[in-house]
C-alpha cells in the first residue's frame, strides 16, 4: 500500500468515525436517525424537521466530497468517472441495510476484498463479477442486509 492509499484509508476511517460519533451521541444526530423513522411526531418531540434536513443534506454533500477528493488521489478523473462506482455504491448500500452506517463500511470493505483479490488472482473485471456473486448469495441468506436486525 503506497502513502497515498494508506493517507486515503486513514481519512476515511476518521470520517466514519466522526459521522457515527455524531449520529449516536448528539442531539442532532440522534433527531436525524429519529426522523428517518417517524417524520410525522418529530415535530410534536420539539425538532425543526426542515433544520434536521438541511443538516442532512449537509453532511451528505461534505461526505460525498470527501469521498470525491479521496478518490482523486487513486483514479484518473474523465466525465464518466461517476459511472464506475454508481452501481457498486448501490449494491454496498443494500448489503450493508439500508439506513446502517457500520454496515455500509463493512461492505463495503468485504466488496474491496473480493475485488482486489479477484483482480490479483484473474482479472479486474472478475473481481467485479466475484462481488456481485457474493451479493446474490448474500441477499438469499440475509435479505435485510448484514448487519440489520431481525425483526418478528
Amino acid at each position: 500500500m503506497n502513502r497515498r492509499s494508506s493517507s486515503a484509508l486513514g481519512v476515511a476511517i476518521a470520517a466514519i468515525g466522526i459521522t457515527w460519533w455524531f449520529l449516536s451521541k448528539t442531539f442532532t444526530g440522534v433527531a436525524i436517525r429519529a426522523i428517518s423513522q417517524d417524520r410525522a411526531i418529530m415535530p410534536l418531540m420539539g425538532v425543526n424537521p426542515n433544520r434536521v434536513y438541511l443538516v442532512t443534506s449537509a453532511i451528505g454533500g461534505t461526505l460525498a466530497g470527501l469521498a470525491a477528493c479521496l478518490l482523486v488521489l487513486q483514479y484518473d478523473i474523465h466525465p464518466a468517472f461517476g459511472l464506475t462506482f454508481g452501481p457498486l455504491t448501490f449494491l454496498i448500500c443494500v448489503m450493508g441495510g439500508l439506513g446502517n452506517l457500520i454496515g455500509g463500511f463493512v461492505a463495503s470493505f468485504i466488496f474491496a476484498q473480493f475485488i482486489s483479490v479477484g483482480g490479483f488472482l484473474f482479472q479486474l473485471e472478475w473481481g467485479y463479477v466475484l462481488a456481485f456473486v457474493f451479493f446474490i448469495a448474500m441477499m438469499f441468506s440475509r435479505p435485510q442486509g448484514l448487519l440489520a436486525r431481525r425483526t418478528g
